[in-house]
């Protein structure tokens, strides 16, 4: 099975008889951080395999979503590192431009001062001590979770290697003219007083009021409605579409607009939905994206009404009301002359909200720092088109490319102190100097650097190339770029997929930073409810790893996680997933203790029993198994492939089977013990890229290995015993079959039971004992009378079952349930039967009806089975 299976021995086969995942965890993960097991080298020749981590926030703290897709890398970088791969997993942080300048500026508050009163020089000097001191707690975090990750590369997107990048990308953007700077409608935060990305706008339904306002008068009167009344100080127009009838004497005339001294036109615009409210809107180009862009058809004048706290700055009554206040007075006004034709309240509508304040976002016209992304994004989507960079699963590629064939101009600026800073110049006679990282800014009197400092995603959009040393030519970035596999969650292909695509091509010559994107889902409550941190549903990891221990949220993490699919979790299923450890531990723990062992070669074929012969011809299925699952990012069915080969294959069979022969002692226990440890060993190290902590001290324990973490990954023999296979189904099924019955019967699991077994002339004889042994059967002995007889799978096992059940009740109640089913199945099968009813009936109905069938005849067939074996009265 493995290289080195034949030269390993146990040094010591004594295991606690409790696993305790806490004495465990911690001590396991940093011995292996000490011996370097996590870090790559370039130098080396074996392949390649890398994934950058997606960097988290620098005030973040690990949550399920993390511990989710860290579980999957971690898995999959484990399982490279095994099969010879120098696998890297290169971890860092985001500096969070907004989020961070926000904690700092919250801890500022509390010292009654701003960052103004210190200072832009200051105050980043500030963040900077904020996040040495408290900043990064997530990577301790990781630790708890178990990451593989190299952290002699670990990386922060404000460090000077990645500053460098940053600065390098702007310049060259720049030059090629696909980064300009220029008036346009963006998300406006009030609070934060910035401009922020769309990833950053959250959108709730809110309720609002919907207000419909008389413009003009007489003949000429338009009426138009708005959620946004206070915004009506900046219309220049109002817009009609060309072909409606009822405004066709309006277009190219002005009318009053009301609480102003001015006049607007109205103008024709094919934008406008004729069948929407009235059929005409108002246009405010300085404070909606659509009516930005009407103004630009028209050449209408853009009049900013607000200032960047949202505070009206509009000449007349309403000036220096916050625009909510705006908002009622103008509503007042506007009733007392006669204007409102109608209001609705309330009226429930989707309004964006600052992600991290949660305030109102305001569009706002500004002049900002935009990347034109046109021929950025084609490279993007070519990328996949032409299968350099593949999706999985598939299925989201028309997300991808509804995304990246539609993107608009990305604004870059951001209107905060923390940040890499825009590094252009600006000189006293209007010049502009954009500066690379080896040139140097223009000096003298009059010039000025930017305010600005870039969009965090900007930063992070060069993640899998500045982390390797880019722009420089690094061995890392020749060793480990491309890299393998992007793992995110789907909701942020738009934003950060889809930038380091744009970015990777861009900047690395046309080579995409990563061969695939493999895409998650969102971790939710057992309900599937979305987990939020202002709901009782949310959980912190933590909590349940210091209760249940890492391995067990991991491996729950990793069967919930379907491809693209959300992923439900509960506490009962993490309990679970503990019960699965314990398992693997007291079971190994067992096998040990019986003769387990990986000492000298596997015996040869003719030396194997038939369940010797199965176990292994299973376990190279399974190998096969995982490995195509592997290959195929579906985390899940690895998962359920390996509980239910290591619980029901390994541990419930293969040991109940086997521990007679164990019994026995001999030549056949020597040889089935040598059986056992293979596979253990090769069960652990499967198990162990999902469960890395309880395999290792379980592995090292049987086999006296250094560390599953270096061990070689197991490879598929090719063994395959069909035979054998079908051998020991067919004793399984003698054993559930009988088990079955003595459950009907009422018969405790433990209960011993005298019975006669005829197994000659079937496969089943050599395997008498262990029948025996699992069914609690005692060879029958003087006055055997065969109450009960079954006969199954070819055999037949008779049963005295005088003194344990009261035969006539058992009869009757077992007469009892049969009427029961043959009424069920006489009311299904009669409206299967009846036409009429087929054809109204829903399908989700009738296919109830074939289930209800379905069961009734199992059950016939199964109480039918059981007074067949009660003996005759």
């Amino acid at each position: 099975m493995t290289e080195n299976t034949q030269q390993q021995t146990a040094s010591n086969p004594e295991l606690p008889t409790q696993y305790a995942p806490a004495e465990v965890e911690g001590k396991l993960y940093e011995r292996w951080v000490e011996r370097g097991y996590f870090e790559a080298d370039a130098k080396s020749e074996k392949p390649p395999y890398t994934i950058v981590i997606p960097p988290p926030n620098v005030t973040g703290s690990l949550h399920l979503g993390h511990a989710f897709q860290h579980t999957l890398m971690d898995a999959l970088t484990r399982r490279k590192r095994m099969q010879g791969y120098e696998s890297l997993w290169l971890p860092g942080m985001d500096h969070a431009g907004i989020a961070t300048q926000n904690k700092v500026e919250q801890q500022l508050a509390e010292e009654g001062k701003s960052r103004h009163d210190l200072g832009r020089e200051e105050f980043v000097e500030r963040v900077w001590q904020w996040k040495e001191e408290y900043g990064g707690k997530i990577l301790g975090q990781m630790r708890r979770l178990g990451d593989g990750v190299d952290w002699s590369r670990e990386r922060f997107t404000m460090d000077e290697g990645l500053s460098r990048a940053v600065q390098t990308i702007f310049k060259k953007l720049y030059d090629d003219e696909l980064i300009y700077r220029a008036e346009r409608i963006i998300n406006w935060c009030p609070r934060c007083l910035t401009a922020i990305s769309d990833i950053e706008v959250d959108y709730q339904e809110d309720n609002g009021e919907l207000v419909s306002i008389k413009y003009g008068e007489g003949d000429e009167t338009v009426v138009v409605a708005t959620t946004r009344v206070e915004t009506m100080l900046g219309d220049t127009a109002v817009a009609v579409h060309p072909d409606d009838e009822r405004y066709a004497h309006l277009i190219g005339k002005r009318i009053k607009l009301p609480l102003t001294d001015r006049t607007i036109p109205v103008v024709a615009d094919t934008h406008v939905d004729p069948e929407f409210g009235t059929g005409a809107v108002k246009v405010t180009p300085a404070h909606d994206p659509n009516d930005f862009a009407i103004g630009q058809r028209h050449g209408l004048d853009s009049l900013t009404i607000m200032d960047e706290r949202a505070v009206i700055t509009a000449h007349g009554p309403f000036q220096g009301l916050d625009r909510f206040e705006a908002r009622s007075t103008i509503v007042e006004a506007l009733r007392e002359q006669g204007r409102i034709v109608a209001e609705k309240r309330p009226y429930v509508h989707s309004v964006g909200h600052c992600s991290r304040c949660k305030t109102t976002i305001e569009p706002r016209l500004s002049l900002q720092w935009w990347v034109k992304v046109g021929p950025l994004a084609q490279a993007a989507g070519d990328a996949v088109r032409d299968g350099r960079v593949k999706i999985h699963p598939q299925e989201l590629e028309k997300r991808y490319f509804d995304w990246v064939d539609n993107m608009h101009d990305w604004c870059i600026s951001r209107q905060l102190w923390w940040g890499h800073r825009i590094p252009v110049w600006y000189g006293p006679d209007g010049e502009v100097v954009c500066v690379g990282p080896d040139e140097q800014p223009p000096t003298g009197e009059g010039w000025t650097q930017d305010n600005d400092v870039l969009d965090t995603w900007f930063s992070s959009g060069l993640w899998p190339f500045s982390t390797l040393g880019w722009p420089d030519k690094t061995p890392d970035l020749e060793k480990f770029y491309a890299t393998d596999v992007l793992l995110t969650g789907h909701d942020i292909i738009f934003f950060w997929v889809a930038r380091m695509m744009m970015f990777g091509l861009y900047a690395m010559d046309g080579q995409a930073p990563f061969h695939t994107i493999a895409l998650t889902g969102l971790v939710r409550d057992e309900h599937g409810k979305k987990m939020s941190k202002s709901n009782p549903n949310s959980v912190d990891p933590l909590d349940w790893m210091d209760a249940y221990g890492s391995d067990a949220v991991r491996f729950t993490l990793a069967t919930g996680a379907n491809p693209g699919a959300d992923v439900p979790i509960g506490e009962d299923w993490v309990k679970a997933s503990r019960n699965f450890a314990n398992k693997i531990w007291n079971a190994t723990r067992f096998a040990l203790m019986n003769g387990a062992t990986v000492e000298g070669e596997l015996p040869p074929v003719e030396q194997l029993s038939a369940t010797d012969r199965w176990i292994l011809s299973r376990l190279n299925k399974t190998v096969a198994e995982v490995d195509a699952y592997y290959e195929d990012y579906q985390f899940a069915k690895l998962s359920d492939a390996l509980y239910h080969f290591a619980w029901d294959e390994v541990f419930d069979w293969y040991v109940e089977l086997s521990k007679t022969t164990f019994f026995e002692g001999g030549e056949q226990a020597r040889v089935s013990g040598r059986v056992l440890g293979e596979v253990l060993d090769v069960m652990l190290r499967l198990l162990h890229p999902v469960v890395p902590f309880v395999t290792d001290t379980l592995w090292t324990t049987l086999t006296g290995g250094e560390s599953l973490v270096i061990a070689d990954w197991p490879n598929d023999s090719g063994f395959r015993d069909e035979a054998a296979e079908q051998e020991i189904a067919l004793v399984q099924r003698v054993v559930t079959e009988v088990r079955r019955f003595r459950s009907d019967q009422g018969l405790q699991p433990g209960q011993k039971v005298p019975a006669r077994l005829t197994l000659d002339g079937t496969v089943l004889a050599p395997h008498e004992a262990a029948i025996r042994q699992l069914l609690r059967l005692q060879p029958e002995g003087e006055g055997f009378s065969a109450t009960a007889t079954l006969p199954v799978a070819g055999a037949t096992v008779a049963l005295d079952l005088s003194g344990t059940i009261d035969v006539e009740a058992e009869r009757k109640r077992l007469t009892k349930d049969l009427a029961n089913a043959e009424k069920e199945r006489s009311q299904a099968t009669g409206k299967l039967g009846n036409e009429a009813f087929l054809a109204k009936a829903p399908d989700n109905v009738v296919d109830k009806i074939r289930t209800r069938l379905a069961k009734a005849d199992e059950d016939i067939a199964r109480i039918t089975q059981q007074l067949e074996a009660l003996p005759k009265g």
